[in-house]
């Protein structure tokens, strides 16, 4: 089973920000930024290739939540990431969305 799978049942700890029956968002272990949240479905989804119409409900709750998580955080200004893929960075195969934030991005490749 995979680490955020096994974050999303409990099994592993984590600093929650927001869960509820399809979602969890949590603290990211090595943040990128002041603010640095994962938001994960709790189904395993692989990544962003493998969204379908069975389980497209998840990513719309997901982008659903996103403002409400991010504010709880005290930002309203934020970069979301995804990766999807090991070239494109994707460390973690289980869909998961970056919210970073806190301090001004500059422009880049992320």
């Amino acid at each position: 089973m995979c680490v955020f799978c096994e974050i999303a049942k409990g099994n592993i700890p984590s600093t929650k920000v927001y869960e509820d029956d399809m979602i969890l968002a949590f603290k990211d272990l090595n943040p990128q930024a002041p603010v640095h949240v994962l938001v994960i479905p709790k189904e395993h989804i692989d990544c962003a290739n493998d969204i379908t119409a069975d389980n497209s409900e998840y990513v719309k709750r997901i982008f659903e939540k996103i403002p409400e998580i991010a504010k709880s955080q005290g930002i309203e200004s934020y970069r979301l990431i995804n990766n999807c893929g090991e070239d494109a960075g994707q460390t973690v195969k289980h869909l998961h969305f970056h919210i970073l934030g806190g301090v001004k991005m500059e422009e880049g490749l992320l």
